[in-house]
């Protein structure tokens, strides 16, 4: 019996992750830092869709969070037969005033919890010949963003390393896919201290992004951009200068900041 396994299960995308999925007959295995969320969110959902679901409380910030999380699935005997990377966070602010505790989280959440999770994952479905990988990844991975600094390139690593593990899975029945997301209406403005009215770009719902994701996964694309917009500001920065594009980028970024 295959499980489908979401990183930041609690709040925002992995919460319409894991809606999504029940709603499609997946068994689940959520993973957040809040037992307490989680444990009522897995009532909620095997109640309203009949599947069984799993809770695992790890904060992926620790070193070796993702090492548990693979366990406690083995212990039970869970296979995984998707893995959806959702958790992550972001921090707005002048990078020389980034306190030292938020970067190093970040990069664990963001780069090295995901990156483990997916080594540790991928080879029993590499011996099934079939299995999923959803990572959540940004439009701004694309470019260094002025302000979101760390959080840009984190999720640079996140799509670098998707496209990596799609062409190297070809053919193994294994399917890896990053989503790029705009601006999404969820949670994580909050911590990152990003103010989503000042958005000069749409600011859309967590489930038109889970839909996405899921319909790229099925057709097996490398990136996966949510909304038109998405798409068109991807494919303008092809053709238009480096420091106009980090100029835009900076400009078009929900922040408080007055510099530009």
């Amino acid at each position: 019996m295959d499980y489908t396994l979401i990183t930041g299960a609690s709040s925002g995308i992995g919460r319409a992750f894991a809606f999504e999925c029940a709603r499609r007959k997946s068994n689940l295995v959520l993973v957040a830092r809040s037992g307490q969320v989680l444990d009522g969110l897995a009532r909620e959902l095997a109640s309203a869709y009949g599947i069984r679901v799993e809770v695992c409380t790890a904060d992926l910030s620790e070193p070796d969070s993702a090492r548990r999380v693979f366990s406690f699935c083995r212990n039970r005997s869970l296979h995984i037969g998707l893995l959806i990377n959702s958790a992550g966070f972001g921090y707005a602010g002048e990078y020389a005033d980034m306190p030292p505790d938020e970067l190093e989280s970040m990069v664990q959440v963001n780069m090295l919890s995901l990156a483990r999770l997916i080594r540790l994952f991928v080879p029993s479905m590499l011996g099934c010949r079939k299995g999923g990988i959803i990572n959540v990844a940004s439009l701004g991975g694309l470019q260094g963003v002025a302000f979101l600094s760390l959080y840009s390139a984190t999720k640079s690593f996140v799509m670098t390393l998707s496209e990596a593990l799609h062409e190297e899975l070809r053919g193994t029945g294994v399917r890896v896919v990053a989503v790029c997301p705009g601006y999404v209406d969820t949670g994580f403005h909050d911590r990152s201290g990003q103010d989503p009215s000042q958005s000069v770009m749409p600011v859309y719902d967590a489930s038109r992004v889970v839909r996405a994701a899921l319909r790229g996964l099925k057709k097996n694309r490398v990136r996966v951009f949510p909304v038109f917009s998405d798409t068109v500001l991807a494919g303008l920065q092809r053709c238009t200068p480096r420091k106009v594009v980090l100029r835009l980028a900076a400009l078009l970024a929900p922040h408080n900041y007055s510099r530009f």
